[in-house]
């Protein structure tokens, strides 16, 4: 076995690490679309009486679809409809990000919901506009309450991530089964292929801790993690 997985993962070693930093672009483009369009949602939501049920209807839009419906129906169906987008790679981080978003804004709901009111009333008392106050004083206690559902999200568009190879955006996955059709031994790649995502999620996790850890020390809102 050791010498298949020299000849089949080792001796394509590129073609792997081609697909991983694939796969890298799109989740992380993904995410941070998905983040900003998340928090936009929820702000609407919850600020823009007048455009609160259109950020519902989006947020359950999003929530309630398919991330391979969404994938398929982006990339086919937007073009034509929109214009955009041009590309396989476009497509696969608008659909991540849509489904994403979804989730993201009721986690940035329940996160800001969650904190005193007095907090955000204070701020306003003392001459801070509500763009300060979100950004000095709601937003950061929020983000340590959320942090864990957010951190989970992006693993989730890590996972969803291998769906994309169906749209023909040679990520990982796409790579992966490529070598697979190739040689006609999937255990060898299979398996490499799974360790390198759990490395990739335990690696995310670690991360994620230590900038827990750093927002409660700059703000001084408890012990390490």
């Amino acid at each position: 076995m050791l010498g298949n997985v020299e000849r089949l993962v080792w001796g394509n070693r590129e073609l792997i690490l081609e697909g991983l930093s694939v796969t890298a672009q799109v989740c992380v483009a993904a995410f941070l679309l998905a983040l900003v369009l998340g928090l936009t949602a929820c702000l609407i939501r919850l600020y823009v009486p007048l455009l609160r049920p259109l950020a519902i209807g989006y947020i359950e839009f999003c929530r309630a679809t398919p991330i391979f419906v969404q994938l398929l129906w982006v990339n086919y169906a937007w073009p034509e409809v929109f214009g955009f987008p041009h590309t396989v790679m476009q497509a696969g981080i608008i659909a991540l990000a849509l489904q994403s978003s979804g989730y993201l804004a009721e986690t940035f709901r329940s996160g800001i919901e969650g904190l005193p009111a007095g907090q955000r009333e204070a701020a306003l008392a003392v001459g801070m506009t509500e763009a300060h106050a979100m950004r000095r004083i709601i937003l950061p206690q929020a983000l340590l309450t959320m942090a864990p559902s957010i951190v989970n999200q992006l693993v989730v568009v890590i996972k969803s991530s291998t769906l994309v190879s169906v749209i023909a955006i040679p990520d990982l996955m796409y790579q992966a089964m490529r070598i697979v059709h190739q040689w006609f031994e999937p255990i060898e790649v299979l398996t490499s292929v799974a360790l390198i995502y759990i490395a990739l999620i335990f690696a995310i996790s670690a991360v994620a801790r230590r900038f827990a850890g750093h927002l409660r020390r700059r703000y001084g809102l408890g012990g390490e993690t």
